[in-house]
């Protein structure tokens, strides 16, 4: 790595609606080096990885590439200088093949005639270059979240990126597709490519990145070589205090602890005769690989997903199937795996995404008693260490980790009798991941009936009174909560 070559911001500075989320960051990095940024949800790291992306200008400050200034006001300008950002968001066009989608607007031409051959040559030398296997000829709507991913790499290195901005690359993926990601980032960092990662996975940060920089609440805390931290460290530096690493003890089922939750026979045309029963204080989890069935298994309990065939019961009472309206009255919430697309209403402020759900409690005549609303929004934004945010503020203004815990309070205004959870964590930081794992064991504390689906085993694990292992659309096995990992796994890979 040259110390002289790479890119650097000097005084960098950021404040929406004049509060500030970046203040005078200055950093540099080497050409070729992997550096990770770490800090909080809220701590600006993924505003700093925007704004050398170009898809957010700073206030202030200076960005130099190679010790020369240059300005980025526009990912255009960021991609004229070999910079590209890949978002936790994918900007790919889902009804277009991967070969269109790695050299759109890019393709070779001449006179105006595109040049095919040309272009599947250029798409056959990335291939080589990263390892990825891709048919160029694949819709991109088939791809798996990994394979979509990797076609943003391919974009990116076929516009000429020679320094890649990484916002949570593996959040989405399963074990598999997170070691063939590392292990291109490798390759492109050897080659001589500069990634800059932003993750919340700390072993992964500590395996790959050469260094890593540390934000807390938009200020620059440290940067050091990885080989000098341990995550305890990290996470020391990132809140400022110890953090308890380990997950908090889940009180064991009262015995004779009625069963508040009972699928039978539940097929859609992604689960086929699922079953499943949970009782009152019961967390379970269910485990396997991403497609087995996993989320579409909790949708289809909420009414979201069509099912075709089987019942659900809450209490002993049957539940009209493929109606999210009847799921709720009988008290299923889901908090779903995705909480832009699934959970949240980002045009809305946070006061009315929390109190969203239950509208019903705080309304006569048709009318939102506004001073009820606000006062009970209130009241579970302090339960769930919603912290810094006003309540009129646009949902999407929020770090990761507060929509999280906003998704979390709009079902928790009034308890549910069954909490269906998917990748409650994903995305947030470690402190942010407590306070999530000790809300879903405090709630089945009181009584709730707790269904959680992660692709982190150890997080299901850690959380579950029992794990239920999905392989292909049914449930292959199951486990007490001393089941290992390695069973687990085998259970889904092989069984």
């Amino acid at each position: 790595m040259d110390p002289i070559r790479g890119i650097s911001v000097t005084g960098t500075g950021k404040r929406y609606a004049g509060i500030p989320v970046l203040s005078d960051i200055s950093l540099k990095i080497a050409e070729g080096e992997i550096h990770g940024i770490l800090g909080e949800n809220g701590a600006g790291k993924s505003t700093l990885l925007k704004i050398i992306g170009g898809a957010v200008m700073a206030d202030s400050g200076t960005l130099r590439l190679n010790g020369m200034p240059i300005k980025i006001s526009s990912p255009r300008d960021s991609i004229a200088h070999g910079i590209s950002l890949i978002s936790q968001e994918l900007s790919l066009i889902p009804n277009r093949t991967v070969l269109e989608n790695v050299f759109l607007g890019r393709w070779a031409n001449t006179a105006g005639l595109v040049k095919g051959r040309r272009d599947r040559e250029h798409f056959t030398a990335l291939i080589r270059e990263t390892g990825f296997e891709l048919d160029p000829d694949m819709v991109v709507s088939r791809l798996s979240i990994g394979q979509a991913q990797q076609v943003e790499i391919l974009k990116a290195l076929a516009r000429g990126a020679t320094i890649l901005c990484m916002d949570e690359p593996t959040a989405v993926l399963n074990e598999m597709e997170k070691a063939n990601l590392l292990r291109v980032i490798r390759r492109l960092s050897a080659a001589g490519t500069t990634i800059i990662l932003v993750s919340h996975y700390l072993e992964e940060v500590l395996d790959i990145c050469d260094r890593v920089t540390i934000l807390r609440d938009g200020h620059h805390i440290s940067t050091a070589d990885a080989s000098g931290h341990t995550p305890e460290s990290l996470v020391s530096l990132m809140v400022g205090r110890e953090v308890d690493f380990l997950m908090p003890d889940i009180p064991p089922v009262r015995p004779g602890a009625v069963t508040v939750l009972e699928a039978r026979g539940i097929c859609s045309n992604s689960v086929q005769d699922i079953s499943i029963v949970v009782r009152r204080g019961e967390i379970l989890g269910l485990a396997g690989l991403v497609g087995s069935g996993r989320s579409e298994t909790l949708l289809a309990l909420f009414g979201a997903d069509k099912v075709s065939a089987g019942s659900v019961a809450i209490n002993g009472q049957r539940v009209q199937p493929n109606s999210i309206r009847d799921a709720i009255k009988a008290g299923i919430a889901l908090v779903p795996e995705s909480r832009k697309d699934q959970g949240l209403v980002m045009s809305r402020s946070v006061v009315e995404n929390i109190a969203l759900a239950t509208l019903g409690i705080r309304s006569a005549a048709g009318f939102v008693r506004g001073v009820a609303e606000n006062r009970a929004v209130a009241d579970i934004s302090i339960a769930v260490d919603l912290r810094g945010v006003r309540a009129g503020s646009p949902i999407a203004a929020l770090s990761g980790g507060n929509q999280q815990k906003a998704l979390f309070a709009k079902w928790l205004l009034a308890p549910p009798e069954v909490l269906l959870v998917d990748e409650p964590t994903r995305g947030v930081d470690v402190a942010a991941k407590s306070r999530i794992h000790s809300m879903i064991i405090e709630l089945a504390a009181k009584g709730t009936a707790v269904v959680v689906v992660s692709s982190e085993l150890e997080e299901v694990i850690g959380l579950s009174h029992r794990v239920n292992v999905m392989r292909r659309g049914r449930i292959v096995a199951e486990f007490d909560r001393n089941a290992s990992r390695d069973d687990v796994m085998a259970s889904a890979f092989l069984k």
